[in-house]
């Protein structure tokens, strides 16, 4: 499975968004690192410049590459209703997302490797795809023999964030449901996905 292994913190500071959650290195310094640092005068971004940057930042939030994220794409833009929106729903409805808002894993990369691990259960079915699309009435919980994993009971206990509305968890069974399908609204990242279709739609 292939997947970004480069320095994290250096993403962030190109996007200047802490994309993969508290970072103590990007806090710091949150400008791109460059030969004159901060000081430097930069001139005005240009229109496609700000449409990859939202791209990219999508892309690295997810965990997804380029040639996913254009499927993901192009597939949303079949289907009726608000491009953008449809898009940032497939991301969220993969499996390895859904066990991170789960707190079944303290981040998306460490619910990838769970997944791929086959920790985790869909439907009572060992599912170890992490970009699995899951649809609303899905069952997601966590294979017996795996339920005093380190990682997934330490992430449960620290109850990090907040469930969002369209997951159900029952935590002492170590069980979620994907609900409904989110909206736009219920859908916490900070994304501007209309300048992504834009960059696409070129």
């Amino acid at each position: 499975m292939a997947k970004y292994i480069g320095p994290k913190t250096k993403i962030s500071r190109r996007l200047g968004q802490s994309i993969y959650g508290v970072d103590k290195y990007f806090e710091r310094k949150k400008y791109p690192s460059n030969k004159h640092g901060k000081n430097r005068r930069r001139g005005k971004r240009s229109e496609y410049l700000i449409q990859l940057i939202e791209k990219q930042k999508a892309k690295y939030t997810y965990g997804i590459l380029e040639r996913q994220f254009e499927k993901l794409f192009l597939e949303a833009a079949k289907k009726k209703g608000i491009t953008g929106e449809l898009l940032l729903q497939a991301c969220e409805s993969r499996l390895d997302n859904i066990v991170f808002r789960l707190k079944f894993a303290p981040s998306r990369s460490s619910a990838r490797q769970i997944v791929s691990h086959r920790h985790i259960l869909v439907n009572d079915k060992i599912v170890n795809i992490p970009s699995f699309r899951l649809k609303p009435g899905d069952k997601i919980g966590i294979r017996e023999k795996s339920k005093k994993h380190p990682v997934i009971i330490d992430s449960i206990n620290k109850k990090a964030g907040f469930l969002v509305e369209w997951l159900i968890l029952d935590e002492k069974n170590m069980l979620g449901i994907f609900r409904i399908m989110p909206k736009r609204t219920e859908i916490p990242e900070n994304i501007k996905e209309q300048l992504i279709v834009e960059l696409y739609s070129k």
